[in-house]
């Protein structure tokens, strides 16, 4: 296999100036509307991007649980690496890979934590399983074994017996509030269109297109 011979044209659309909402939430609305129309596999899945003091950066996916005017919300044990790193640098980036319509989203802002009010919230709508799941999994440390996880989660299901499972002390979400959020709809012959929306430090968001 000859890696530089896999392509693909775009040719799904065109995304123009007067297509964009003035507003970026309601532009992120319109697309997430439309993947989860279309399908797709886990729409609201996203790569959240992260670094460590020392410049160290690490990538993984996360879902997307909240999304309002203040930013894009996700929930992760407080402990782990991902949240060691928003400690250290509250720097972060998420990316929307919605490759079936031939669009991506990329959102670059500032993680902080959510109010212990909105975490318990939605840690009592999760499935029982997942609640259970926050307290077994010591989130990015070393285990012997998946027997070893799946152990603890039988003990706790246990222990907490039919009665309701409290929010972990070291579970909790985070809150990504948007500086840059860009748009961009695949292009035939690699001319993507790409729009940027910029956020000044006072009033209405500033929208560039960017050259593919």
């Amino acid at each position: 296999m000859n890696l530089a011979d896999i392509r693909t044209d775009y040719q799904l659309g065109r995304l123009r100036r007067e297509d964009l909402r003035e507003d970026p939430i309601e532009q992120f609305q319109v697309w997430l509307n439309e993947a989860c129309t279309a399908g797709l596999t886990e729409p609201t899945a996203m790569s959240l991007a992260t670094s460590s003091k020392d410049g160290r950066c690490l990538l993984r996916t996360v879902l997307l649980k909240g999304l309002d005017q203040r930013g894009f919300v996700f929930f992760t044990n407080l402990e782990s690496r991902k949240a060691r790193h928003i400690q250290e640098n509250p720097n972060v980036s998420l990316l929307f890979p919605w490759l079936p319509l031939e669009r991506q989203v990329v959102v670059t802002g500032e993680a902080a934590r959510i109010s212990t009010v909105e975490s318990l919230k939605y840690f009592l709508s999760r499935p029982r399983g997942s609640q259970l799941a926050a307290w077994a999994s010591s989130q990015s440390n070393v285990i012997s074994s998946r027997q070893v996880l799946e152990m603890e989660w039988e003990r706790l299901k246990d222990k907490f017996g039919a009665g309701g499972i409290p929010l972990p002390s070291f579970w909790g979400g985070y809150r990504v509030t948007p500086d840059t959020i860009e748009f961009w709809q695949g292009g035939h012959h690699r001319l993507h269109d790409r729009f940027q929306y910029v956020r000044p430090t006072d009033g209405a968001w500033i929208i560039s297109r960017l050259a593919p």
